[in-house]
């Protein structure tokens, strides 16, 4: 990318043209930050534009195209340059450690549902084997499912699947 910002550049100069400043910006999606950082190490000014930020015409359904995002967002940002802060806004780019920071809280996002997941399919294998009243949430789950286990309680099948639901 940065190859391809440089060659734009020269021909720019070849052409004539006085490059005070290389100007980037993308909407801010799964690439995250680290674009802009290392962007910005490198001289370029980057930005990252809120995706909602940006009006589109609701009146019209029009297709999603990459070319008509790129276009839109194109001139969202140019009016931005020029000053009209009404055209988008931009999403501040934080350092490694502040990103860093965030992590528990969205590794925490990720595994409660996981283990929602996972607790649900292990009340629906006990629940097909009659037992409504057991709480996998609690400290002492796995004793007592030990202890169900050994009562014959639960099925072979169930027995192996409630293995695989808890590994």
């Amino acid at each position: 990318m940065f190859r391809l910002l440089r060659r734009w550049r020269s021909e720019a100069i070849q052409a004539g043209r006085e490059v005070r400043r290389i100007v980037v910006a993308y909407e801010a999606g799964r690439d995250g930050f680290w674009l802009a950082r290392w962007l910005q190490a490198r001289a370029v000014e980057a930005y990252v534009i809120h995706p909602s930020s940006v009006a589109v015409s609701r009146e019209h359904r029009r297709a999603k195209t990459d070319r008509l995002d790129t276009e839109l967002l194109m001139r969202a940002f140019l009016g931005w340059l020029r000053g009209e802060k009404r055209h988008c806004s931009m999403a501040a780019i934080p350092t490694i450690n502040e990103e860093e920071a965030r992590r528990p809280n969205r590794e925490r996002d990720n595994l409660v549902p996981e283990r929602t997941r996972i607790v649900n399919r292990i009340k629906a294998i006990l629940a097909r084997s009659g037992i409504r009243a057991f709480k996998p949430n609690l400290r002492k789950a796995a004793e007592k499912l030990e202890v169900c286990i050994r009562r014959k309680v639960c099925p072979y099948r169930n027995e192996a699947e409630l293995s695989c639901a808890v590994i």
